[in-house]
């Protein structure tokens, strides 16, 4: 099926990221620009450190110089991969310090899970590397806040790992709404649902190859278990933080993108854990209200249940217009028009989007300019979703000051902005 008239963005990967160069920053050493190769490193290579790095070696120019982890294992195992990949073993390390210390690197990928983001980024700024660094941004707001303020004074080039802004079906939706083709958008659903596999919560000793307290790092030292550790972290509190932080922030970002709008006013939800007690601990079953200045955007997820009704939609965004619905999804796109008896107009772009994403990056790097994703964008998107973890977990109405960057008259939800980190790691917002 043809797209409509308007000229909609296609393959121009660029777009989103504006061309404008960062003055005062220090370009790529001299060794990358005489070699053509950048030499990255790589923080967490379990899995989707993995998925960045071959992403960087496809785009080409660049070299896996050294990888960190504290899982021996997986450092053995990525290690052996990379150097089939590239013909070449990178360095492996089990501290990160160690890894940046080493002055060869012009720029790192971070993919620890998120209780370690601030860290590992902030130590690459100090090393003056530029970063690519996985979502969410931060486990707490004010952690994000204080990176971004960190990337701001650097100048340094940091991309956020928000892929679907990459995604041709996002983005031609972007350019639909903004035509004003679906009218007034009055509304927007977000929605991933999907059967998430738990394992046993029992706990155990760690596997020996893994350092569980440094892998600890500033969250609390929680007892080890096969359900936080390795992957699934993602639905346990103290890591990941749940599916809306992991999982459904992807489309959270992507609505904001679409929209044009920053961070909500106010946020309401609700939900709990209802079939899955005693394996995860955040909700299996949520609903959030965010409150836009344009208009709300509300998220339901479900983390079990038989097969869904409508399975073709259970990951997507629905935009509620005046003029038609359009749902988007990675690689479709489909437009409902208002009144009975309409057409539907369905649209099947492929986009790989991982590749583009770290595309943009790299070339971002090497032209020095900002990319697809900067960190505001990313702190905005992690400040949302952190919202809505807030107002679950004290069952209020949470609302918010975008400029002064506070949740006023609410001492309970403004404690939350900001966890205390173990010692002996500091918050950097304390520092």
């Amino acid at each position: 099926m043809s797209i409509p008239r308007r000229r909609f963005l296609g393959n121009a990967a660029a777009a989103a990221a504006g061309a404008s160069v960062l003055p005062g920053v220090k370009p790529v050493n001299a060794r990358a620009e005489e070699s053509g190769r950048l030499r990255l490193g790589v923080i967490g290579v379990g899995w989707y450190g993995m998925v960045d790095a071959k992403a960087a070696l496809k785009v080409g120019g660049t070299e896996i110089a050294a990888i960190c982890d504290v899982d021996a294992e997986h450092l053995e195992k990525s290690a052996a991969e990379l150097e089939q990949l590239q013909g070449k073993r990178p360095r492996t390390f089990k501290l990160y310090e160690e890894m940046l210390d080493g002055g060869d690197l012009d720029a790192v990928i971070i993919a620890s899970p998120p209780h370690w983001h601030a860290l590992h980024l902030l130590a690459c700024l100090k090393r003056n590397l530029d970063v690519y660094c996985e979502k969410p941004l931060a486990y707490d707001i004010r952690e994000g806040r204080a990176m971004a303020d960190a990337v701001r004074q650097s100048g340094r080039i940091v991309q956020i790992g928000f892929q679907r802004r990459q995604h041709d079906s996002f983005r031609q939706v972007r350019e639909f709404i903004a035509a004003g083709e679906a009218g007034e958008i009055v509304q927007v659903d977000a929605q991933i649902h999907y059967r998430a596999g738990t394992k046993d919560p029992t706990p155990k000793d760690p596997p020996p190859t893994l350092d569980w307290d440094l892998w600890c790092g500033p969250g609390p030292l929680i007892p080890y278990s096969e359900q936080v550790g390795h992957f699934n972290w993602r639905l346990e509190k103290t890591s990941g933080h749940g599916h809306l932080v992991d999982w459904g922030i992807h489309l959270i970002d992507a609505a904001r993108m679409i929209l044009g709008v920053t961070v909500p006013r106010k946020v309401v939800a609700a939900g709990g854990i209802y079939r899955m007690k005693d394996a995860i601990t955040t909700p299996d079953t949520l609903t959030v209200h965010f409150e836009f200045d344009r208009c709300p955007i509300v998220w339901r997820h479900r983390l079990w249940g038989a097969e869904e009704y409508a399975p073709e939609v259970n990951n997507g965004l629905f935009f509620f217009g005046t003029k038609a619905t359009v749902y988007v999804t990675d690689n479709r796109w489909v437009v409902i028009p208002s009144g009975k008896n309409g057409d539907r107009k369905e649209y099947t772009p492929k986009t790989e989007a991982g590749e583009r994403h770290m595309a943009d990056f790299l070339s971002a790097v090497r032209e020095r300019r900002q990319p697809a994703c900067p960190i505001e964008e990313g702190y905005r998107s992690t400040t949302t979703v952190k919202l809505a973890m807030i107002a679950y977990e004290t069952d209020s109405v949470i609302s918010w000051d975008e400029q002064a960057e506070d949740i006023p008259d609410h001492p309970e939800a403004r404690k939350l902005l900001r966890r205390d980190y173990r010692p002996p790691y500091r918050h950097p917002s304390m520092a």
